[in-house]
């Protein structure tokens, strides 16, 4: 091979690696982003890979990209749709009103916008609150659902007393600045977790479609509230996960990634009986 072949060869190899993508950046891929006008505002959403649908919902005060370790992986077998929820990230809302409801309501309004009788879901944390109430008001749009750190309580008993006394003192503070269009954005997300929600645990006796409730042994949300929401949904099963603190889907990702990957892959079990002993 001459010289003029090998430095030919040699540039070629050199643009190669040169030209390595850029990172996919959650919440911010063009290629991926729609967004819905529906309700009232512009619900911005992203798509990724094929397969069943997969509907990720993020936690209060931050959007899609928090599920950076989990839309790569679940993409490669699953049609994920994740969302930034109203008044988060890329889906600006300018009303006052901001309930879980709300949100809810506009998970339904993209599936059917998506021709999606059903689908499978995560939620984290708020995400998780709005996860159950999709469940419970919309209940043939969820195949299976996994809720991590959520709480049916707006008080210190579905949140750990530091974590509510801390948010009544941002709330408070918040109030106390120049009401800016982000200062009442970030007022209204913060109240939300302070007046909302109201479920009762009979109330989720009637969410039917198999259900993981997980949270971490030093969670915000604290393990007996989790262990009463998995005992008063039928068709539940409950994974308090040691070492961890509410952030679970970050920390111990991997865990996160295999056991939820395993709960969708397998049909429910009722242990019954002798089963216990299993």
């Amino acid at each position: 091979m001459s010289a003029r072949s090998l430095l030919c060869l040699f540039s070629l190899l050199l643009y190669c690696c040169t030209q390595q993508q850029a990172p996919v950046i959650y919440g911010d891929n063009a290629a991926a982003g729609h967004y819905l006008d529906t309700r009232g505002f512009k619900l911005y959403y992203e798509t990724y890979g094929e397969g069943a649908p997969l509907l990720m919902l993020h936690i209060n005060g931050g959007s899609m990209n928090v599920f950076s370790n989990q839309i790569p992986f679940f993409s490669a077998h699953y049609r994920v749709i994740a969302v930034d929820t109203r008044a988060h990230g890329k889906s600006v809302d300018t009303g006052d009103s901001l309930t879980f409801e709300m949100m809810a309501d506009d998970f339904n309004a993209l599936l059917d916008s998506l021709h999606l009788d059903s689908c499978y879901v995560i939620g984290w944390s708020d995400g998780g609150i709005s996860g159950l109430l999709l469940a419970l008001r919309h209940p043939e749009k969820v195949k299976k659902l996994v809720v991590s750190g959520p709480n049916i309580f707006p008080d210190t008993i579905g949140l750990d007393p530091f974590i509510f006394h801390y948010l009544e003192r941002t709330a408070d503070t918040l109030r106390h600045k120049p009401q800016t269009a982000a200062i009442k954005n970030q007022l209204k997300t913060v109240e939300l977790d302070l007046k909302e929600p109201h479920m009762t645990l009979e109330q989720l006796h009637a969410i039917k479609c198999p259900t993981l409730v997980m949270g971490g042994d030093h969670d915000g949300i604290p393990s007996y509230h989790l262990w009463q929401i998995s005992q008063n949904i039928p068709q539940s099963y409950l994974w308090i996960v040691p070492n961890s603190g509410h952030s679970v889907a970050i920390f111990k990702k991997d865990q996160f990634n295999s056991v939820v990957s395993d709960f969708f892959d397998h049909p429910y079990r009722k242990f019954e009986g002798l089963d216990v002993l299993h």
